[in-house]
């Protein structure tokens, strides 16, 4: 077996484990703190951390590893000179953003969050603090993936992931009645440290070698430069919407706890595009960057890319239409969080699912721009996302309340994903768009008919009452026998290919 397929197969293991811990953890905020001011303020001050990690995984990765592969191939960096100078010149960036963040947190936490309740700001403000306190190693964490992903390592990077989100659990347990709903903020950072011990052993162990030096060749520090700002820019264009997003929601008029839902909703929509951004993504992306001179292989991942995610994402988006709700309800309804909060987090789901979907594609789509150096023409398009949510949330919240915020989300996720295919089958041509329609309409009918097929078993079985687990162990297999026969009888090739990744 080759050592991309070990790859392949260990960090989608992992990958399941993270989300797994991920919802240990939210199920244990549910329980232990349930929908409360403290819970909104904690969700706020962690899309700080997000905002990093997507910097660094997106924007810094983007730009790092086609540039180093190609370098490499070509024998113009042997010494890892470059690397090295970018390493620490990154990490004493970080280190300034780091001291910054402790001492003006307090002055731009409510800025950013302009509408936020006066109860909310005290917990949000003190958690963002402690998090910039401890960002260096945060930040580490994510620069040592890029490294990491150019020598083909998957495997620690998701360790330390894990090790992150199953930390801030085991301190919730351990340390919530003494610290509190911090106990999850000292556990992740704890996590994290943990996972960069192990991050650089195994860059150790390969051929890398790490210099205390800080001098980069000219060609190499103008080429990034160049690059890394769109790059960036692009990368936290997410999170800005993310960023509107939770002020709004976390406004006065809108109920206690809309964050909370929001959150929990989107926790549930990120497991899929989570665990193939990370393993199967991640491999497809450094595979592009390796073909672009040969534009019939780039063709061929490209395409095989984008057949995986519709294979696999499209199911599960209408799968969770109809069996979400008891999802949501095994998840999170135990102590402090009840029915109600099930429900009212189950109306910002449905709004959620079209991201699943156009998400993981537009996760191909940008990747594939990236490999080819496009970085201005992705960030060019995402920047648009920021004005159409913002307007969006402006006009929408204030009459349906926080769910408006997910269609919102939805609605950008879908105009991403149509304005990046025009630009990339622009380029791939009119032949490779009308093999990805043909590709679509095979999978999107076994789709729908699974749903139906699921949906008329949970009309005819009244199982309202049942255990949302039992509800689950019924339906979550008819869908998946469902689709499997449905997809095999209607696009027998895609089945074949998944079906053969499968065993692999």
């Amino acid at each position: 077996m080759s050592s991309l397929k070990k790859a392949a197969i260990w960090t989608t293991a992992i990958a399941l484990l993270v989300k797994v811990s991920g919802f240990i953890r939210e199920a244990i905020v549910a329980k232990e703190f349930g929908v409360s001011n403290e819970t909104d303020g904690y969700f706020l001050a962690f899309s700080f951390i997000t905002l990093v990690v997507a910097m660094i995984s997106t924007g810094f990765n983007n730009v790092f590893l086609p540039m180093y592969i190609k370098r490499k191939k070509a024998g113009t960096d042997t010494s890892d000179g470059n690397a090295n100078a970018l390493l620490n010149w990154t990490m004493v960036g970080f280190g300034i953003v780091s001291i910054l963040g402790w001492f003006f947190s307090p002055k731009f936490v409510p800025f950013i969050y302009f509408n936020m309740k006066p109860e909310i700001e005290p917990f949000a403000v003190e958690m963002t603090q402690i998090f910039f306190a401890f960002m260096t190693i945060i930040a580490l964490s994510g620069l040592l993936d890029s490294y990491l992903q150019s020598r083909r390592i998957f495997v620690p990077s998701q360790l330390a992931k894990l090790l992150g989100t199953l930390m801030a659990a085991i301190f919730a347990i351990l340390f919530s009645s003494s610290m509190g709903i911090y106990s999850l903020v000292y556990g992740f950072i704890a996590g994290t440290g943990l996972g960069v011990v192990i991050q650089i052993y195994y860059l150790g162990r390969s051929d890398y070698k790490w210099r205390p030096n800080f001098s980069m060749e000219k060609d190499f520090k103008k080429a990034f430069a160049i690059l890394i700002v769109p790059s960036l820019l692009n990368s936290v264009v997410g999170q800005v919407n993310l960023f509107v997003n939770k002020a709004f929601a976390s406004g006065e008029g809108l109920a206690t706890g809309a964050v909370t839902y929001l959150n929990n909703a989107s926790l549930l929509v990120s497991i899929p595009n989570a665990i193939y951004a990370t393993t199967l993504a991640a491999i497809i992306f450094t595979l592009m960057s390796e073909q672009i001179d040969d534009v019939a292989k780039f063709k061929q991942t490209f395409f095989k890319g984008m057949e995986i995610s519709l294979i696999t994402l499209l199911p599960i988006s209408i799968g969770l239409l109809v069996v979400g709700e008891a999802a949501l309800s095994f998840i999170y309804e135990r102590g402090k969080f009840t029915s109600v909060d099930t429900h009212n987090t189950y109306l910002a789901l449905l709004y959620y699912l079209p991201i699943i979907v156009f998400q993981g594609m537009q996760l191909i789509l940008s990747k594939s721009m990236y490999a080819r150096g496009k970085t201005a023409v992705v960030f060019r398009i995402s920047v648009t996302t920021i004005a159409i949510n913002f307007l969006l949330n402006w006009l929408l919240v204030d009459k349906y309340g926080y769910p408006a915020l997910a269609i919102a989300a939805s609605v950008v996720s879908i105009y991403y994903f149509v304005v990046s295919m025009i630009v990339v089958y622009r380029d791939l041509g009119m032949d490779e768009f009308k093999r990805f329609v043909r590709m679509s309409v095979r999978v999107v009918v076994p789709s729908v008919l699974m749903g139906v097929i699921v949906w008329g078993v949970k009309m005819l079985i009244p199982m309202e009452d049942w255990y949302s687990l039992i509800q689950l162990a019924i339906l979550v297999p008819v869908g998946i026998v469902a689709y499997a026969v449905l997809l095999r009888v209607i696009y027998r090739s895609g089945f074949t290919r998944l079906l053969q990744m499968v065993k692999r």
